[in-house]
């Protein structure tokens, strides 16, 4: 299989070009390629370039051969609104999720969030997050890259969220009375909240009500946090998506 990098910044579409530092660095100390390898580079634009690693002693350079546009993105318009998860947890669901075809990735502090940023440390992990996005598409085939947003709470999303009818919004909640099945494939975004490990609380599932999000459920067994969104996402891609 053929290396994949994101190359930030406008992808030359011919000829040689520098490499940043840190792509250098994962291709010839962490992957340990050698000169002349082949690579695939690509800037988050939708296209793509197959390039020839070039090595000079300590800097590194690609030769690209050949320029072209490939759509791998998925035909729906899935966003995963996810509730902060504690250890490891949110690195997963992002690249899963992006994996899964989301769009973007949007982190939501909720009531029983153990898990609690702000300020410096909210940046820092939402850049952290973004970059294992990145990560994802280069090991996925992705051209675009998903935005994971800057963490909300759940009252800031959902008055963001009642100024935009177009969009269909979905809570998962294991009480719900109807299930996927029951959806309509939507015309446009469609965007699904998943609760934290110790689920929505009451006054949450009221609030996302009142904002017009349908309450849906998978099926007789609660899943975990890291794995709702997850399976909302996959099944979604089977019923109407390209699996």
């Amino acid at each position: 299989m053929i290396s994949r990098f994101h190359f930030p910044g406008v992808l030359p579409r011919h000829g040689e070009t520098a490499l940043p530092d840190a792509v250098a660095h994962h291709a010839t100390r962490v992957l340990r390629m050698r000169d002349g390898e082949p690579i695939v580079l690509f800037d988050g634009s939708g296209a793509e370039a197959e390039a020839t690693l070039v090595l000079r002693g300590k800097s590194a350079a690609a030769l690209i051969s050949a320029y072209r546009e490939v759509d791998r993105e998925s035909p729906l318009d899935l966003v995963l609104v996810q509730a902060l998860a504690t250890g490891d947890k949110m690195d997963w669901i992002v690249q899963k999720a992006v994996e899964l075809g989301a769009r973007a990735v949007q982190p939501i502090q909720a009531e029983r969030s153990v898990l609690r940023l702000a300020g410096e440390r909210a940046t820092r992990r939402r850049e952290h997050w973004q970059q294992v996005a990145v990560g994802a598409c280069e090991q996925s085939g992705r051209n675009r890259i998903p935005e994971v947003g800057e963490i909300l709470s759940l009252q800031a999303y959902l008055a963001a969220a009642r100024e935009d009818r177009a969009t269909v919004r979905c809570v998962l909640d294991p009480a719900a009375a109807q299930g996927l099945s029951a959806l309509p494939r939507p015309a446009g975004a469609l965007h699904l909240l998943v609760g934290p490990e110790g689920g929505w609380s009451d006054d949450e599932l009221a609030a996302c009500a009142a904002a017009h999000c349908t309450p849906v459920g998978l099926g007789p067994r609660v899943l975990r946090t890291e794995t709702a969104g997850l399976a909302m996402l996959a099944a979604l891609q089977a019923r109407w998506g390209d699996f």
